[in-house]
């Protein structure tokens, strides 16, 4: 038996294909670094009516970091960093949104290296369409910032100047195409 809330809310499913995780943080604090996640599914709850979402669940596979630097990212999925054999899944999860279509606000649990920590997204509804094979989809962007330390990503390397090889600030950017069911 479906609730009342079951039949007025659809369950859209992330396309990877058309769906981005991306990065940017401070290389040597001169210049930034950007990179972006492969592998990317999860799921976006949309009640009926509106257009912001009540639910989203992400799961990101780690050892698909892509900076177009095969050296960084075999670095980047070792212990120090993401520890990709042992932690090889980052995810969110929302715990409360709110907000209109053209600015809202996730509120979630983001988990990164085994350890799970509260952020805030910014996020923009970003458009419904049909596409040429009559699935529904729907877009979305959303970006934060966090410590990479909050998170035990503490690796660094003193430079001579007194600087430090990576900044501690990630930029997140998140842009996302969901299918919804037939």
């Amino acid at each position: 038996m479906t609730t009342a809330q079951e039949q007025t809310t659809q369950i859209f499913t992330i396309d990877p294909i058309h769906t981005s995780v991306g990065f940017t943080v401070r290389h040597l604090m001169i210049a930034k670094v950007r990179g972006h996640f492969t592998s990317v599914a999860g799921t976006i709850e949309i009640p009926a009516g509106t257009d912001v979402p009540q639910a989203i669940e992400v799961t990101i596979d780690g050892s698909s970091i892509d900076t177009r630097e095969p050296q960084r990212d075999e670095h980047l999925r070792s212990p120090d960093f993401l520890d990709v054999a042992t932690y090889p899944m980052l995810t969110l999860r929302s715990t409360a949104i709110s907000g209109s279509p053209s600015a809202f606000k996730i509120h979630g649990d983001l988990t990164i290296h085994g350890t799970t920590r509260p952020v805030v997204l910014d996020a923009t509804f970003e458009g419904r369409a049909t596409d040429p094979w009559g699935n529904l989809r729907a877009g979305y962007e959303a970006t934060t910032t966090i410590s990479r330390k909050d998170f035990g990503l503490t690796w660094n390397q003193v430079l001579e100047a007194g600087s430090v090889a990576v900044g501690d600030e990630v930029r997140i950017e998140i842009s996302v195409e969901a299918i919804a069911p037939k």
